[in-house]
């Protein structure tokens, strides 16, 4: 940069490869004004120092403070009001940095279920399996139930009770009926509804379900026809020496919130089992 008294706004914008426009908009709202401006042609000057200005608030940008904010911060002469500004810009990114893991968790969950179920499809997992589920923890509510499946899944007490807890949650739906039994023969009257919390919560808020082992079976289609995992547990537990405990699960991997092409939805019923 050859060494002036003064450069011009067209200089100054090539110099520090920043617009014209930029520039006219800082001397505006009391960023970097120029130190002078000829009266007869009103054209724009600034002196070395200005320009060494231009990087400060470049680096300002990146750190994500605003216009607005960096004016406060060139006023500012001591390193109280300073220290306030980047205190406050501090506490502000932290809060942005939680929303977006938090949207992270939630898209990242989801576009596992897609490929999860991507995967069952393609290669017709309908075969019954026993696995171990680890312990997680899930908000849960407890609901009437009578076989409205779009209703029970799409829930909207349960977003209701949600936004009164002042939680999120994140990965599949579970509906947790207490008797398979029960929910073959059509006689189901209550089900729990759950899914894992992403914010903090009350330990009266959530419920534990895992840390053992369950006969696991996917489902593809309606949830009407659901039934068929069941009797395949049912058969598979008594020809492998197997008992079955009387709750079960449901895990809505794709469903009404994924797609409407029922023939997409998969869905795991779960059964804890044990040995006979």
């Amino acid at each position: 940069m050859e060494e002036k008294e003064f450069y011009s706004i067209g200089e100054v914008s090539k110099i520090c490869n920043i617009s014209k426009k930029a520039l006219r908009f800082y001397d505006k709202i009391g960023i970097i004004s120029p130190d002078k401006v000829c009266d007869d042609n009103n054209y724009r000057f600034y002196n070395r120092t200005t320009l060494l200005s231009l990087p400060v608030i470049k680096y300002y940008k990146q750190m994500g403070f605003k216009l607005e904010e960096m004016r406060a911060l060139f006023e500012g002469n001591t390193y109280g009001i300073i220290e306030r500004q980047f205190r406050r810009k501090i506490d502000e990114l932290k809060e942005l940095e939680a929303n977006i893991h938090n949207s992270y968790t939630s898209v990242k969950d989801w576009y596992d279920l897609i490929l999860e179920a991507q995967l069952v499809i393609e290669n017709h997992v309908h075969e019954v399996a026993v696995k171990y589920i680890d312990a997680t923890t899930y908000c849960f509510m407890e609901q009437d139930f009578n076989y409205n499946y779009r209703e029970s899944i799409i829930n909207i007490d349960w977003t209701n009770y949600l936004e009164s807890i002042q939680n999120e949650i994140t990965g599949p739906v579970l509906l947790n009926f207490p008797s398979f039994r029960e929910k073959m023969n059509g006689d189901c009257k209550k089900v729990k509804i759950m899914q894992k919390p992403i914010l903090e919560y009350k330990e009266e808020q959530v419920i534990k379900m895992g840390g053992y082992m369950v006969a696991s079976c996917y489902h593809i289609g309606s949830p009407v026809n659901i039934y068929d995992a069941y009797e395949k547990i049912c058969l598979w537990a008594e020809t492998h020496g197997y008992k079955c405990t009387e709750e079960c699960y449901e895990r809505y991997v794709t469903d009404y919130w994924t797609t409407r092409n029922e023939e997409q939805f998969v869905t795991e019923v779960m059964i804890r089992v044990t040995r006979e």
